[in-house]
């Protein structure tokens, strides 16, 4: 086994819900056996962002930052290109080193723990790996009644926490159970019930006697979900009960999370004091992944997992994008990619200047310093990311370039606020930026005054790249 052990997990889901009981209302039947409610992205959230929230919440739960990282992985059935490795923008954003290893794994729901097994058989340390998905089917399918959203990230070091004891692995051919055509953002399957449950329970079977954990002895177990009844399938091949798979269990408040299935489930285990756990993926194909997880050492978390706002189904819907109109021609916010690449370490991670002769910050480093005029090279200064509203306006539909028309029709009217961020050893800088997780209806005005934290989100599509920034939301209490 590895030298390597699990220190700190993160894990992060939207705050947007949609209940069982408002797919049944538009319906007639919710398709999604054991979910009562689950997990929707904003319209400015995908598997990157979510990837993004849950690798930060691991770093700040260790006390690292990620410039300290060997390696960054990323797990997600869901990238938001086919083809690019995404892998380096989540790398961008956490601030990992151009040296370190960027891995990714997709193309099937067992990818979270294909990219740990990986992790742990090359013992890079630290490294991080990140798991974040949100799968989608078309609309009447079971699947896309069980289709949720989260991110999990496991940060593995060799100091010491909850270290893989036991590991098997095994593959059966098991074509159609579930599936993804070539230029398809939507999954599907033959639907044969009987079919899909033979080939859950026999490539899990298989990996947990590869393992050899018969009877794993175990507080928590978790187990692959992509609804809420066939985690609880795999007893008899796990050897575990169905009290144990619901003791980490997330599918009934998320939904089926894909890739970040199992890494969500075990990041609720270990925040929960779990000694021994066991985690079993399953992709279809088929094949699976069992590990045995015994905790020697602290276990540091940062979970955020709750929801805030209920949608009703048209909304759900409208972030789905399912109800988008045409785009509209122009392009009032165009950046180039040569200049917008210029500025990512400002958009992803907030980096400043410090001037040389009066220490005022700037946000961009570049031109005259506003306080004392002097023209140098500013020294690079990361911003924490909270700072003070100092002013905020709305902007309706037609108010904005149409680089953000996609974004209104899902989500509606954004704000706009002027906020003095916190410097890292006093003072503030004043920058602009869009408001994001944030509904007057339902969370009240944000003013004047008010705190906010910079997050990780999409900014707009241009020339098919999808840019990548912060926007601020409201503050954690």
């Amino acid at each position: 086994m590895s030298d390597l052990a699990i220190s700190a997990v993160g894990a992060y889901a939207p705050r947007l819900r949609i209940d069982a009981d408002a797919f049944a209302e538009a319906w007639g039947t919710f398709e999604a056996s054991g979910i009562d409610h689950k997990a929707v992205p904003e319209a400015d959230e995908d598997a990157l962002t979510m990837a993004a929230a849950a690798g930060r919440r691991a770093l700040d739960a260790a006390g690292l930052d990620g410039d300290a990282l060997a390696s960054l992985s990323l797990a997600t059935t869901t990238p938001p290109l086919a083809e690019e490795e995404l892998v380096v923008r989540l790398g961008s954003v956490l601030d990992a080193p151009g040296t370190a290893s960027h891995e990714q794994f997709t193309a099937s729901t067992r990818a979270g723990t294909r990219a740990l097994v990986a992790a742990l058989e090359t013992e890079r340390a630290p490294t991080l790996v990140v798991a974040a998905d949100c799968p989608r089917a078309d609309p009447p399918d079971e699947r896309e009644h069980a289709a949720g959203a989260g991110a999990a990230a496991l940060l593995l070091t060799a100091e010491g926490g909850a270290t893989v004891t036991a590991r098997g692995r095994y593959a059966t051919p098991r074509p159609g159970e579930r599936f993804r055509a070539g230029g398809d953002d939507r999954v599907q399957g033959l639907g044969v019930t009987s079919y899909d449950r033979a080939a859950f329970h026999d490539a899990l079977a298989g990996a947990a006697t590869d393992a050899g954990v018969d009877d794993p002895d175990v507080s928590a177990a978790a187990v692959q979900a992509p609804d809420g009844k066939r985690p609880y399938r795999a007893t008899g091949a796990l050897g575990v009960a169905s009290e144990t798979i619901h003791a980490s269990a997330t599918v009934q408040d998320l939904g089926d999370t894909g890739a970040a299935s199992v890494p969500l489930s075990l990041a609720r285990a270990l925040a929960d004091g779990h000694d021994r756990v066991l985690a079993a993926a399953y992709g279809s194909g088929a094949g699976a992944d069992v590990l045995l997880l015994e905790r020697t050492g602290e276990v540091a978390t940062d979970l955020a997992l709750d929801g805030a706002v209920d949608l009703s189904y048209p909304e759900y819907l409208r972030r789905r994008g399912d109800l988008d109109g045409e785009e509209p021609e122009g392009g009032g916010a165009y950046v180039s990619v040569p200049t917008w690449r210029r500025s990512l370490p400002q958009r992803h991670r907030l980096v400043a200047g410090r001037c040389p002769d009066c220490d005022a910050l700037a946000f961009p480093p570049e031109g005259a310093c506003t306080d004392c005029g002097a023209l140098g090279d500013y020294a690079d200064v990361r911003l924490p990311g909270g700072g003070t509203v100092e002013a905020i306006t709305r902007i309706g539909r037609g108010g904005s370039p149409p680089e953000f028309a996609a974004q209104q029709v899902q989500s509606g009217a954004f704000g706009v606020a002027i906020v003095a961020f916190d410097g890292p050893e006093g003072g503030t800088v004043s920058a602009p930026a869009q408001v994001t997780d944030h509904d007057p209806e339902t969370d009240g005005d944000l003013s004047v005054g008010d705190r906010v934290e910079a997050v990780a989100r999409r900014i707009y599509t241009q020339e098919g790249v999808t840019r990548y920034g912060f926007k601020i939301r409201p503050a954690d209490d």
